[in-house]
């Protein structure tokens, strides 16, 4: 089980739930438009993981060390993140 951790609340991912998916259900805003890892539109900012956060395919929006592509990253443990959109 996942456990997502933000400054507004926290909660676990539903099986084979994307981590964008989980925080739009438990009512985060957060910007999406591709959901492929094209765009970069929902990267969040990664504060601490137990695990590494990985991806199922190479994305190709550009990302820096501390940020995530919630629309397709793989998370699992327990995953602390500021769930506000960074803005460029």
């Amino acid at each position: 089980m996942t456990w997502v951790m933000t400054s507004k609340k926290q909660f676990y991912l539903h099986d084979d739930e994307s981590l964008l998916d989980g925080l739009l259900r438990t009512g985060h805003e957060v910007n999406y438009q591709c959901r492929e890892g094209y765009c970069g539109s929902c990267r969040i900012r990664r504060i601490a993981s137990s695990h590494p956060v990985d991806y199922p395919f190479q994305p190709l929006a550009m990302i820096e060390d501390d940020e995530i592509l919630s629309c397709c990253c793989r998370v699992q443990g327990v995953i602390y993140i500021n769930h506000e959109s960074i803005k460029d």
